[in-house]
């Protein structure tokens, strides 16, 4: 047996797990590691301009294609620059394997040169983590790493590799099978209780389900859509399980929450049976959660237990993966179709349209200034829906959520658990690589964009064609709108004004660049960019001071939905706070 060192069994690990992206960022300890990726042209490497954006672009491959995504750095500031993707992909259940250099064995604990405490940094915002002491024990937790990051409820493992583990010599041998000691997830439901929600299904007059993005990780979109033929139970959506479920459906109410429909929130609030499925009762989808669905039975299908009664009431929890369950739950709920008969729902769809046609998703159009939620819609019907989109975090994420329908699983990417500011362009980039030949579409506000604004590089240098479109209304748009409503209009560095001129600097790194600053040109120059081969930058000069409607205030109820701006009111000092651009907070 011809004997490898630490960095080319590394390469046969992964290409035993069919792993061909690779997204990192060299440096002196996992130099040997690059080097054998220089030899094995089956590996693919994106060289990102920064650490953190390489984390965000295998988050992007990842939820994509359902695939573990990849990244590899080196120690010290290599590796606790991944800190922030990996927090953000253990809030969304993102399946990663991010692996770092260390410094050697002996070293560590010594304050060597770049050497940093990776495992017990990210032992809070990762699945599991694993520090590799000997080249014995390497292929071993490269497979567990990998089982760990994509089995059960799926997340980021990190896997921390000495200097002398890389350059050491052994024997090779991949594990064939694996068992992990106190480690098993349930995947198939409880029957008893599948049971139970089919028969609570077939005899409620007001059911919901509310989706999650567990239904899109575990690729049941088509068992959703077959119960949702079968029953004919209205559908409303999480930020993370958009696509779940098609947005032009007449079932569909759109998305709930803090920023989701007033149809929604209203058919959650009253609805006498709730179907959560792959969802967490988020507190920005529940608000005040003593308030919320306070007059249904809850069933919680999800395959995480510990998710299940950590923020909200359950009846009839089930455990296990979503389309095991849902096939299971489908099966039963025919039987009684065909026995018994289910009840009819003619009368709570009409409720749901007459709440539909109460507070429809809208804004005020302006023919000269350019609306945000309009460059959305533009944006959809230029393209049929027929794209992926990512976006950052802010007003532009939550007008994208509102106005884009999204039609397919795995064409949305954004930030939702932690909500990270940079996150959208470089997750836009790994979903390019995933799907060189699809259109993908980042979406992002100028001070989300300036947060990763290295990687229009990155873009460049790969031709890598990720179309950007910037909502720049010189502001942090979501911060501005608190401040507005809760703050007395005090714009305390909210207010960003000159930002750099985007189309120069993407001409700089040699982007493509077109900009609009009136409504009449929104057409022209989505079309000029979405037909312009290569990377492409569109800068939208939009309305500063337009708001994401609907609203409910934090620790509101859902049902306590803000339709409108709250009248200017005077900011310190006697100031009208609307007009003041940055207003001074002193003491």
């Amino acid at each position: 047996m011809v004997k490898m060192t630490g960095a080319e069994m590394l390469l046969e690990c992964l290409k035993k797990e069919r792993v061909s992206q690779i997204f990192g960022y060299p440096g002196g300890v996992v130099l040997p590691v690059f080097d054998a990726l220089y030899k094995d042209p089956s590996l693919s490497v994106v060289l990102t301009r920064h650490e953190q954006g390489a984390v965000h672009a295998a988050e992007g491959y990842a939820r994509t294609t359902g695939e573990v995504g990849v990244v590899l750095v080196t120690s010290g500031p290599g590796a606790t620059n991944t800190v922030t993707g990996l927090a953000d992909a253990n809030m969304d259940s993102i399946p990663l394997v991010v692996i770092t250099g260390q410094v050697p064995t002996k070293m560590i604990g010594n304050d060597a040169f770049q050497e940093a405490d990776i495992v017990g940094i990210s032992r809070s915002c990762t699945k599991h983590n694993f520090l590799v002491r000997s080249i014995s024990e390497l292929p071993r937790i490269v497979k567990e790493a990998f089982y760990i990051a994509r089995s059960g409820r799926p997340g980021p493992v990190l896997v921390d590799i000495p200097k002398d583990v890389i350059t050491d010599r052994g024997d090779f041998r991949y594990p064939e099978t694996l068992t992990l000691r106190g480690y098993n997830p349930t995947v198939q439901g409880n029957r008893w209780q599948i049971r139970k929600a089919a028969q609570l299904m077939a005899k409620a007059k007001k059911p919901v389900l509310y989706v999650g993005g567990g239904v899109i990780a575990s690729d049941s979109h088509e068992e959703l859509s077959e119960l949702v033929s079968l029953s004919r139970i209205p559908v409303t959506l999480t930020l993370m399980g958009l696509g779940a479920f098609p947005g032009t459906h007449p079932l569909f109410m759109g998305m709930l929450g803090m920023h989701g429909t007033y149809a929604a929130n209203m058919a959650v609030h009253h609805c006498d049976l709730l179907i959560a499925v792959g969802a967490r009762f988020d507190d920005r989808v529940t608000g005040k959660i003593a308030e919320f669905s306070p007059h249904s039975k809850v069933i919680h299908i999800d395959i995480d237990p510990t998710s299940i009664r950590k923020n909200f009431r359950v009846d009839v929890p089930v455990v296990g993966d979503a389309r095991l369950i849902l096939s299971d739950l489908l099966e039963d709920l025919r039987k009684i179709r065909d026995e018994e008969g289910l009840t009819p729902l003619e009368p709570w769809h009409q409720q749901i349209e007459a709440w539909k046609e109460e507070h429809p998703l809208t804004y005020k159009k302006d023919p000269e200034v350019i609306k945000p939620q309009f460059v959305i819609e533009k944006t959809f019907d230029l393209t049929g829906g027929d794209c992926i989109v990512s976006t950052d975090v802010g007003q532009h994420q939550m007008w994208t959520a509102q106005f884009f329908k999204f039609l397919t699983p795995r064409t949305w990417l954004t930030s939702g658990g932690l909500g990270t500011m940079g996150y959208g362009f470089p997750a836009a980039i790994g979903a390019q690589r995933a799907f060189p030949k699809r259109r993908v579409i980042a979406v992002t506000g100028e001070g989300s964009f300036m947060m990763n604004i290295q990687e229009m590089a990155t873009v460049a240098s790969l031709e890598i064609p990720v179309k950007i479109i910037v909502l720049n209304n010189q502001y942090l748009g979501m911060v501005r709108q608190w401040q507005e409503f809760f703050y007395g209009s005090r714009y305390s560095s909210s207010f960003i004004g000159q930002s750099p001129d985007f189309v120069k600097l993407a001409e700089a790194f040699g982007v493509a660049g077109f900009r609009a600053t009136r409504a009449d040109q929104v057409e022209e120059v989505l079309l000029k960019g979405l037909s312009t081969k290569g990377p492409v930058l569109m800068e939208f000069m939009v309305d500063p001071e337009e708001n994401v409607f609907p609203m409910v205030p934090a620790g509101g109820s859902n049902i306590e939905m803000i339709f409108e701006a709250p009248p200017p009111a005077p900011a310190k000092g006697g100031k009208t706070g609307r007009k003041e651009k940055d207003a001074v907070i002193t003491a």
